[in-house]
């Protein structure tokens, strides 16, 4: 079926909000429902990608708690956390760990305007201590209870909403495309408006075919890849 010009709208409204600088990086995050709910805030506040470092050989999986967020925000593998830390700083972030570390402040005092990467850890047990040693700064969620530490995905949905409330206080949460570079948002949009197609490039080692302002393919394409649009 061919994409009707409401659903590109649609896409194209969710891809200029999106954010390539505000980010997640999970140490074994593994149970379905946190790690589903995780992706769902990513996606609900315009996180483009999320990171995981899980133990290996586990199988990952997803609960309907998601509700297709990993469709849109993609979650990217790293097999230990000393690189993905050292992927993401080498891209310009800088890490928030949460744990209750004696120079650990209040979430609400840091600012999440630039380049920002929440580190959190695994349900029972927090961060490893080899990823709390490499964080830019800890932070922690004040509690009034007497358990003192947030369900991971509720920590992880708090302060991902802090940094979108800081970041529209100052002016610089995207709105027209500005989070992502050109050539990203391009690609991402035309990914997510034929996601087979995309494929089928990928496998012809093609460039995509151009769209135009309604989202119409410019190119003719084989038949049968016509068929899976």
């Amino acid at each position: 079926m061919p994409l009707l010009p409401r659903r590109f709208e649609r896409l194209k409204s969710v891809l200029d909000r999106r954010m390539a600088d505000l980010t997640v990086l999970l140490e074994h995050v593994e149970k379905p429902h946190n790690l589903s709910a995780i992706l769902r805030s990513c996606d609900a506040v315009g996180a483009l990608e999320a990171h995981a470092v899980n133990f290996e050989g586990r199988t990952r999986t997803f609960n309907s708690t998601a509700q297709g967020s990993q469709k849109w925000v993609a979650l990217q593998d790293h097999a230990t956390i000393c690189t993905a830390i050292s992927h993401l700083k080498a891209r310009g972030f800088r890490l928030f760990g949460t744990h209750l570390g004696v120079d650990a402040r209040d979430y609400r005092e840091c600012d999440f305007t630039g380049p920002t990467a929440f580190v959190l850890g695994a349900e029972k047990w927090g961060l490893t201590d080899e990823a709390r040693d490499l964080m830019d700064e800890a932070l922690y969620i004040p509690m009034r209870g007497m358990v003192q530490s947030l369900n991971v995905s509720v920590a992880t949905a708090t302060l991902m909403f802090e940094a979108l409330r800081q970041r529209e206080a100052k002016g610089v949460a995207p709105t027209a495309g500005e989070g992502l570079a050109p050539d990203h948002y391009k690609r991402l949009l035309f990914e997510w408006a034929y996601p087979e197609v995309a494929a089928w490039c990928r496998n012809e080692d093609r460039p995509y075919p151009a769209l135009n302002d309604r989202g119409e393919l410019l190119e003719e394409l084989p038949r049968t890849v016509r068929l899976r649009c």
